[in-house]
């Protein structure tokens, strides 16, 4: 499934499900702008890593959260590159389980502010060098939390809803310019964030021990997100667009 000649924006792609999706699309040929907010250490290992590999990447740093460091963002990739082909908002952050009626308003623009608007921003900036390619791809990554809605987690129930509803409306808005918008759904990960998570919830040290609690036998690895997101990218899928890809799994018991 060669992606070579295209170029890739994963946002916070240093670490984790991000790093996993830009190695992943670097080895199906892709050119890959790793984009972070703060660890640039990470950010610049990623890279290090692609080209150890012989791709070629280049790490940006910007939050998404602002429109104006987005920009500048994509300004600097368009500049170096030449194009945009391929969009993957990967970049999140997780809420502080306060209730509703408790979050305090800076802490609802952190979330949303990262995660929504953060995939508005980008995607808008994207789309006119997509709309020149022959082809287009945004990704989003996503979680179930924009369906289940868990308590505690209203801020972030919303930015993750608003998200998915950013992709379906894309992908009716520039289906005509060949652009392909979908959207990917990990489930619980073995990640520094997840890692810290079920700590945190569960007071659980190793993650791994929830391993039985998956039908399948495992929680997820990083690569098993990447690998959708490569499934969704490629010549493959063609002719999809619009759709939610779940990746748990099986789903936690």
């Amino acid at each position: 499934m060669s992606l070579e000649g295209r170029v890739a924006i994963v946002t916070g792609g240093g670490r984790g499900i991000g790093r996993a999706i830009c190695l992943g699309l670097a080895a199906d040929g892709a050119q890959v702008a790793v984009n972070f907010r703060k660890d640039e250490e990470a950010a610049q290992q990623t890279v290090a890593d692609i080209e150890a590999l012989g791709g070629k990447a280049k790490a940006y740093q910007g939050s998404v959260a602002s429109f104006d460091e987005c920009r500048a963002v994509v300004d600097q990739v368009l500049a170096d590159f030449g194009h945009v082909d391929i969009l993957v908002n990967n970049a999140g952050v997780t809420n502080r389980g306060t209730p509703v009626a408790m979050t305090p308003v800076e802490e609802l623009e952190r979330v949303v502010g990262t995660m929504a608007f953060g995939s508005h921003h980008m995607c808008q900036l994207v789309l006119p060098s997509m709309r020149e390619q022959p082809r287009g791809d945004i990704v989003m990554i996503s979680s179930n939390s924009a369906i289940t809605n868990d308590p505690y987690a209203g801020n972030y129930n919303m930015a993750k809803a608003a998200q998915e509803s950013l992709a379906y409306t894309l992908a009716k808005e520039e289906a005509r310019a060949g652009i392909h918008v979908n959207i990917v759904v990990p489930g619980l990960s073995n990640t520094e964030m997840g890692r810290r998570l079920v700590k945190a919830a569960m007071k659980v040290d190793e993650i791994h021990d929830l391993n039985d609690r998956f039908p399948l036998g495992r929680v997820c690895e990083p690569e098993d997100t990447a690998n959708a997101v490569r499934f969704f990218v490629s010549e493959a899928a063609s002719n999809v667009t619009g759709q939610r890809l779940v990746v748990d799994g099986g789903g936690f018991k």
